[in-house]
């Protein structure tokens, strides 16, 4: 039995979009030169470098959700260039630079789409911080200079003042700022990815796949009111990846969540003082991401649960736990806008491996996959998905051998109840260590 997505239906990214034209949904029997699973930042990029490649191929893209209720449009809203921080760690220089390069690669071709198409997604080169409120996050901090300088990568100190001004708020002591980083509204981005994919792309959408048999030569991918044959699959599931046999015991679903204010008015915003569309992330990895948008939209994330049975894990005494938890921190940080709402509180579940390692590449014959991004998916999940289109059709480029350099297999996992238990009790550790960046 496969299990499905099942978000809930309170995405503030998605929710803020207007309404979606009509699906195209999977019926009958279809035949195609190649089939991409998910309509994610992996299977938009994969699906479009299909059509370059092989302009008289017939590509079927298929998704069980509607474009940006999942994953791809639920994340905080950062296109980052710099690799993951533990990736960060790797002991061989040419490794992280490989990785940032394929990062930047990344943001390029969703620049360059943005502005091809004129997507309206809040799309902005305004770098990150990355923040500190006690000790602890300093000592991050203090650790992260370090490796950014082994990089070679621009960074600068902001201190508690410049911070203030910029934040509206004097809750952190210091911050680091990189450049590299874009802002973007994520579910306006993959929507409009989406609507300005080539002609030889057909989107299904709302077209759950229930099975998948390779029969005659052909992978058949099952729906509910018809199938699709094709000789090549590539697969831009994610963590749904071990859902067809796949990678089944490598990958860890976890959710994280997020919530956020209405725009704030004119009044509340004076009170605010700071400015907007600026973007932080913690220091401490199990702190607070905090945004404000550029249309007036205070964003919280914290809080990260094990999913195994993805959002059908989260319950409603849950998503309320976890919405109090959002809500004390925006009062930590702006009392003088107590009276602000929350309208949305929303999870996201994305895929993670015991040893950090993406996997990338062919699973079987005719089958290919890019999976688990461990929570940096908006430029992993483009450029693998791109270059996963490449190893499918043969072609040789500098960029695949960097990939395929930097990749790996994920790390098998204990079998269950062992790992739900270690995972639940790493989770609330790592929660009560970083409680004073929270």
């Amino acid at each position: 039995m496969i299990a499905l997505p099942n978000d809930d239906n309170s995405c503030g990214w998605y929710q803020a979009l207007p309404p979606a034209a009509p699906a195209t949904r999977l019926k009958g029997s279809q035949k195609a030169d190649y089939t991409v699973l998910g309509a994610g930042f992996a299977g938009l990029a994969a699906a479009r470098r299909l059509a370059e490649l092989k302009p008289d191929a017939r590509i079927v893209l298929v998704d069980a959700q509607r474009v940006a209720e999942g994953a791809s449009g639920r994340n905080s809203g950062f296109v980052i260039d710099l690799p993951h921080k533990f990736a960060l760690e790797h002991p061989d220089p040419v490794h992280k630079q490989k990785l940032l390069d394929l990062n930047r690669a990344a943001i390029a071709q969703l620049q360059g789409l943005v502005e091809r198409h004129g997507i309206d997604c809040q799309w902005s080169a305004v770098g990150k911080y990355q923040g500190a409120v006690g000790e602890r996050g300093i000592a991050f901090l203090e650790h992260f200079e370090h490796l950014m300088k082994d990089l070679g990568e621009p960074y600068h100190w902001v201190d508690k003042a410049e911070l203030s001004r910029v934040l509206g708020t004097g809750f952190y002591r210091q911050a680091i700022f990189t450049p590299g980083c874009y802002l973007m509204q994520p579910a306006a981005l993959v929507r409009g990815m989406a609507e300005h994919l080539p002609e030889n792309v057909e989107l299904l959408e709302q077209s759950p796949i229930r099975s998948l048999r390779r029969e005659g030569g052909l992978w058949r991918l099952q729906g509910d009111e018809g199938e699709i044959q094709a000789p090549t699959l590539l697969l831009g599931a994610s963590i749904f990846t071990r859902e067809f046999g796949y990678l089944k015991n490598r990958l860890l679903p976890v959710m994280t969540f997020a919530s956020w204010t209405r725009p704030l008015t004119d009044d509340e915003l004076a009170r605010y003082g700071g400015e907007l569309n600026w973007g932080l992330t913690p220091a401490d990895h199990a702190g607070t991401t905090l945004r404000m948008t550029a249309d007036r939209r205070i964003l919280i994330r914290n809080s990260y649960k094990h999913v195994p049975k993805y959002g059908a894990s989260v319950s409603e005494g849950m998503r309320s736990k976890i919405r109090a938890d959002h809500r004390k921190a925006f009062l930590d940080r702006y009392p003088e806008l107590a009276e602000v709402p929350f309208t949305h509180t929303w999870g996201g579940v994305y895929a993670i491996s015991r040893n950090f390692t993406n996997f990338f590449g062919e699973l079987e014959d005719g089958v290919y996959a890019s999976a688990c991004d461990n929570g940096v998916g908006a430029a992993w999940g483009t450029i693998s998905g791109t270059l996963l289109a490449d190893m499918a059709v043969g072609a040789d480029t500098q960029a695949l051998r960097d990939i395929r350099q930097v990749t790996g297999m994920p790390s098998l996992n204990p079998p269950e109840p062992f790992l739900g238990l270690g995972v639940k009790s790493r989770i609330r550790l790592a929660k009560w260590q970083s409680r004073s960046e929270l």
